[in-house]
């Protein structure tokens, strides 16, 4: 029986152990990144726009091909009355027919124009009192148009160049915002990555405080220090607890926001791993420069706000304006009852038109709109050279904060250095009873201190190094340029 038991006992133990533990997910940067932008509401609106914009340019480049229709009417029948003023009598007319159209249409983007190739074919049975007439007549009717509007701006090639800015101006929206994003998800990162530091310094500080107060009261007891020494010891012992308690807080909390700004489940469990060690990367200011200046997609942004601008001056120009349009249509048209027999004898069909409209007076509408839209145009310019005065300031800015932040690396290590000596040093004078729990708590702080500034030291270059890659668009690190994803068919 009790050996039946401990059968038992194994394989429940066994299930146990067999059953999966909850996996938990290692996040680095770079990951963190990945994750953003395909959970990423503001990714995915910018992408959809993209998307909106490239269609909407494939539409266009499709209407400036040869459209085919064919129109038909498999029947269609009228009656009706009317008065002859030759005979001057009423009669009444009956007209069935069916017919149907076919027409190339192409339209021209160099001129504006449209050039046409129609055929009409029908049929036509008409019934008429005057005469006591009745005609059954086939007819074909081919003829070629060409219309071309005259002294205006093309239209045609002035909507294919927005279309073609505005998806341009959508894919770089797009690339920022992935930058934006990438720094964005990079800072939260690191700043969650340097909580977890501060709770492991002062996880750190807790165990060396529980260790001084088992010290101090193996002292105590020996009768080596007094009662307020223990007493001491055990408040410091008690603040660093609530202090990596408090840091243990406050770590689950931004790893909760964390969790949200990437897009993943709250309840799912990460752990955050980066490599910061002082990799140090030469820095070029004038590289920085004078690829920022070349290649940041926010100046192309405001050089097509220009472009646009300068494309709504040319449509405002076309206000209250004189115009014209030539019409041509050269064809043959052939009737006759047999349909064998349509082309039997054809006619010519010729139609040119040659038309203007003159405007006379317009209350000075068409000059205050040139105005507006030229006020417009300086707007854009002024906002085109305040760019890239931003570039300039922010780059250079980042590349100070870069060489003083250098600096500040081997301070943080020297200061930590001198901390650590300079606590082992007063730690064994505590030990020989030379030194106050207060003194001593002193050093523990400044130790955590010291060893917290020299994360923080390394996060910021970090981060400083980012911050130049976005403001330059040139990668220090891997000394290369850093090439915008503009593409529209990726899915997110």
């Amino acid at each position: 029986m009790q050996r039946k038991y401990y059968l038992y006992a194994f394989l429940v133990l066994g299930i146990f152990i067999s059953l999966p533990a909850r996996s938990q997910t290692i996040l680095t940067v770079d990951k963190a990144i990945k994750t953003a932008l395909e959970n990423s509401p503001n990714i995915r609106r910018s992408y959809l726009n993209l998307v909106r914009s490239k269609e909407s340019l494939k539409a266009q480049n499709a209407a400036l091909k040869s459209k085919f229709r064919l129109q038909i009417t498999p029947f269609e029948f009228s009656k009706d009355r009317q008065f002859n003023d030759y005979f001057s009598e009423w009669y009444s007319s009956e007209n069935k027919q069916s017919y149907a159209t076919f027409s190339v249409v192409q339209p021209i983007i160099w001129t504006d124009g449209t050039l046409a190739l129609n055929n009409r074919f029908g049929y036509n049975d008409a019934l008429s009192e005057v005469q006591d007439s009745r005609q059954k007549t086939f007819s074909n009717n081919l003829y070629l148009s060409f219309d071309q509007p005259l002294f205006t701006y093309n239209r045609t090639k002035m909507q294919l160049t927005e279309l073609e800015l505005d998806f341009e101006n959508a894919a770089l929206s797009y690339a920022i915002q992935k930058l934006a994003i990438t720094k964005n998800v990079s800072e939260s990162f690191y700043n969650v990555f340097q909580q977890k530091m501060k709770l492991q310094i002062a996880k750190d500080e807790y165990e060396s405080q529980k260790k001084n107060y088992e010290l101090t009261q193996n002292k105590v007891d020996a009768g080596i220090l007094s009662k307020d020494e223990l007493y001491q010891a055990e408040l410091n012992m008690l603040n660093s607890q609530m202090s990596y308690q408090n840091e243990e807080v406050t770590l689950e909390n931004n790893l909760d926001q964390f969790k949200q700004l990437i897009g993943i489940p709250i309840d799912e469990q990460i752990s955050i791993v980066a490599d910061i060690s002082p990799n140090r990367v030469d820095v070029s200011l004038t590289k920085a420069i004078n690829n920022g200046v070349q290649r940041r997609m926010e100046l192309r942004q405001r050089e097509i706000d220009i472009q646009n601008s300068e494309n709504e001056l040319t449509k405002t120009t076309a206000t209250n304006e004189f115009f014209g349009k030539l019409s041509l249509s050269v064809g043959l048209i052939g009737t006759n009852e047999k349909f064998k027999n349509v082309y039997a004898t054809p006619a010519d069909n010729q139609r040119f038109s040659l038309s203007f409209d003159i405007p006379l007076f317009d209350w000075g509408e068409r000059e205050h709109r040139l105005k507006a839209a030229e006020t417009s145009i300086e707007t854009s310019k002024l906002s085109l050279d305040d760019e890239r005065t931003s570039i300039l300031v922010a780059i250079k800015s980042v590349y100070r904060n870069l060489q003083n932040l250098d600096k500040q690396i081997d301070i943080s290590k020297i200061s930590e250095r001198n901390a650590q000596l300079s606590y082992d040093i007063n730690l064994e004078r505590y030990s020989n009873g030379d030194l106050t729990s207060i003194d001593l708590q002193r050093f523990q702080t400044q130790l955590s201190q010291a060893k917290l500034s020299k994360v923080q030291s390394l996060i910021n270059y970090k981060l400083a190094l980012l911050d130049m890659k976005i403001q330059s668009l040139w990668d220090f690190e891997n000394d290369k340029p850093v090439v915008p994803d503009l593409n529209a068919d990726e899915e997110l």
